[in-house]
């Protein structure tokens, strides 16, 4: 038995395949025998509480002289698929947010949507770790300047993060003391023509580990792949974000890692997240990205895993004995 397996994703002929997650999942559930059909935000629509999609038949090869072919697009009932993955890249904004209602009602009908949109729309990047304070350093999510400043005065050296990017943009460090502090919260919290709509910063004690990587830990269903991979900075910058310039470097998972796994991975079972990647600095936890987490490609290669393999394995489990059922 075969699956339509639908893929909302950012436009395929500008990935870079040797690192794109999305790839390496529709590469085997091609191999998988699975049907594939694509599509981007632009391609979603609503009809009398129906979900609607424009969906091109899609195909791809571990090439990078050609690395897919899409067929003719046309309208289809989004119902129709058995599976549609949710991959586009951060930011979670207004019209990703309309996007999972429209998943949601595929959802509803019985297809099977990776992560579910619900959850997608709940656990915020950053936000979403704050349900696990014991296994993090201590942070502040604020809107207010002076709450910043006095964090950044007890803890000494810190983290900015804006809580909508990834790849490591908008980050910032700083010191108590540092003069550019009050350029970098006029940077994150103001918004509006003239500032007058605030937006939430996260700030994070720093954490020096930072040198040996932050790791990236994939889970599937709950269950941890068994290497992590270490993005390490580069030169002078403290980012190790892939998209920053930091080296990947595949590491085994620490006991305090699995440790951090367990406390997340209920949580992570009971909102449907089937595919998820933490972010581990030294022994903290700093992100739970639910979006479209990577790092398969890169671990695959070092490990001779098949990371997507395992999602699929759980994916055909749910679908194909739904439907034996």
């Amino acid at each position: 038995m075969t699956l339509k397996v639908a893929v909302l994703m950012d436009p395929i002929g500008s990935i870079k395949i040797a690192k794109d997650t999305t790839f390496a999942m529709l590469l085997e559930a091609q191999r998988r025998g699975h049907s594939l059909f694509y599509m981007e935000q632009g391609d979603l629509a609503a009809r009398s509480g129906e979900p609607w999609a424009r969906l091109a038949p899609l195909s791809v090869r571990d090439d990078a002289s050609g690395w897919y072919m899409l067929g003719e697009p046309a309208w289809r009932d989004l119902r129709e698929m058995d599976v549609v993955l949710m991959r586009k890249d951060p930011p979670v904004d207004p019209q990703f947010i309309y996007d999972t209602m429209v998943a949601e009602l595929a959802e509803r009908a019985g297809v099977m949507v990776v992560n579910r949109p619900q959850a997608l729309r709940d656990c915020n990047e950053k936000l979403f770790a704050m349900h696990f304070p014991q296994c993090m350093s201590p942070t502040l999510v604020s809107r207010d300047a002076a709450d910043i400043r006095a964090f950044v005065a007890t803890h000494g050296e810190v983290v900015l993060k804006p809580l909508d990017g990834m790849g490591g943009r908008g980050i910032f460090r700083v010191k108590a003391g540092d003069s550019n502090l009050n350029s970098m919260l006029e940077t994150l919290i103001a918004a509006g023509p003239k500032g007058e709509h605030k937006q939430f910063t996260m700030v994070q004690k720093f954490i020096p580990e930072i040198s040996s990587g932050d790791k990236r830990i994939l889970v599937v269903d709950g269950e941890p792949v068994p290497y992590a991979l270490a993005r390490i900075p580069q030169g002078s910058d403290f980012r190790g974000n892939l998209a920053a310039g930091g080296r990947g470097e595949g590491v085994p998972l620490s006991e305090r890692d699995r440790w951090i796994v367990s406390q997340v991975a209920p949580e992570l079972r009971r909102r449907g997240l089937l595919f998820v990647g933490l972010d581990v600095i030294g022994d903290y936890l700093t992100e739970i990205n639910v979006t479209s987490p990577t790092c398969v490609r890169e671990l695959d290669a070092q490990f001779g895993l098949n990371i997507a393999g395992q999602l699929f394995d759980v994916i055909e489990q749910n679908r194909l004995g739904t439907r034996a059922a």
